[in-house]
């Protein structure tokens, strides 16, 4: 996932209303329920040790519950592999928070440490096989030490393994957007966007709207279909749905390789493959290029320029070829058939 869809993120958590449906929604934690948006406040989490960068992906919020403060740690994990060490990194951030508490002397009178939910929010395509827990990462200790080994915990939110029915019964807004993320771009046009028009009409907030259209401009781009939208007119949401529509003729085009395929074997249509052959526009090749690269991108993370020229100057019969490929091929070598672009 391109680093600005990270950016499209943090700017969604941003919003009060949407962390909180994070932890109400998509935690198994029922502490947050009832507490009131104006219980939220974002904190600034460029705090960090001597030597190191600021962390983009991290995400702080304080929340009060009655009289007492607890933090909510998000870290956005984006990356195309998965991080075995996550439990670690984890403890050093939540470390690092706690560090700069202290150094501002923001700690509650009693001068204890406040409680710390930490999320690791991903959205990857390989299943999450990191540990969640530290004490799996560390060696056997002697019996007399097992005390003074460190713990950290973390909750992970793995979006692309989220349960499809229980996403389609969560009104919330944030249910809503996953749904476009990963739905087919025909339920996207047909359901997705009038519950998201919908939405925004029975609970206008311009901040908000501002933001969930640059993601969806972001996520359309990042598939191949540069966009406008911000929620201000019918005939802006149709047309976005008419972007959303060009998404699934171009998912229907992996299909048609393998469908002409088949006909052929059964003698049936040849005169109409060649005539449709004969017919594609440079508009098709483009969007048949479009999906290729957004499924690529999806499995093997952000392309080479190799990859990318190769792409460019494909026929339709490449392409074709390619999409079929990209379904199985264990990398890129696979699916162009050589190494040339794997560099």
């Amino acid at each position: 996932m391109p680093a600005h869809h990270d950016l499209a993120y943090r700017s969604l958590f941003a919003h009060p209303e949407l962390v909180r449906e994070l932890v109400t929604s998509f935690t198994p934690f029922k502490l947050f329920d009832d507490v009131a948006l104006s219980c939220f406040e974002a904190v600034d989490p460029a705090y960090v040790s001597e030597g190191l960068a600021a962390r983009q992906n991290d995400i702080v919020w304080r929340v009060k519950i009655g009289e007492q403060f607890l933090y909510v740690y998000i870290l956005l994990e984006f990356q195309s592999g998965v991080d075995r060490w996550m439990a670690l990194r984890m403890q050093n951030y939540v470390g690092l928070l706690c560090q700069n508490l202290v150094k501002r002397h923001a700690l509650a009178p009693s001068l204890h440490l406040p409680p710390v939910l930490p999320l690791v929010f991903y959205n990857g395509v390989p299943h999450w096989s990191a540990s969640t827990d530290l004490a799996t990462l560390l060696m056997d200790a002697p019996t007399e030490l097992l005390p003074f080994q460190p713990s950290q915990r973390y909750v992970l939110i793995d979006q692309q393994r989220l349960d499809a029915e229980a996403l389609e019964a969560n009104a919330t807004l944030l249910a809503l957007l996953f749904r476009m993320e990963l739905s087919s771009a025909s339920e996207v046009r047909n359901k997705v966007l009038p519950a998201l028009a919908t939405w925004f009409q029975d609970a206008p907030q311009a901040s908000l709207m501002r933001s969930v259209g640059a993601w969806i401009e972001n996520l359309a781009s990042w598939r191949g279909e540069p966009a406008s939208f911000t929620f201000d007119s019918t005939e802006e949401i149709a047309d976005m749905g008419r972007k959303y529509a060009t998404w699934a003729e171009e998912f229907e085009d992996i299909g048609f390789q393998k469908g002409s395929e088949k006909g052929k074997a059964e003698g049936k249509i040849e005169g109409r493959a060649e005539g449709k052959a004969e017919g594609w526009t440079e508009g098709q090749l483009s969007a048949l290029r479009g999906v290729l690269t957004h499924l690529l991108r999806k499995r093997f993370g952000d392309l080479p320029e190799a990859a990318a020229q190769r792409i460019a100057a494909a026929t339709q019969a490449d392409l074709e070829q390619w999409c079929q490929r990209s379904l199985d091929a264990p990398g890129l070598d696979a699916v162009f058939g050589d190494r040339a672009t794997s560099a």
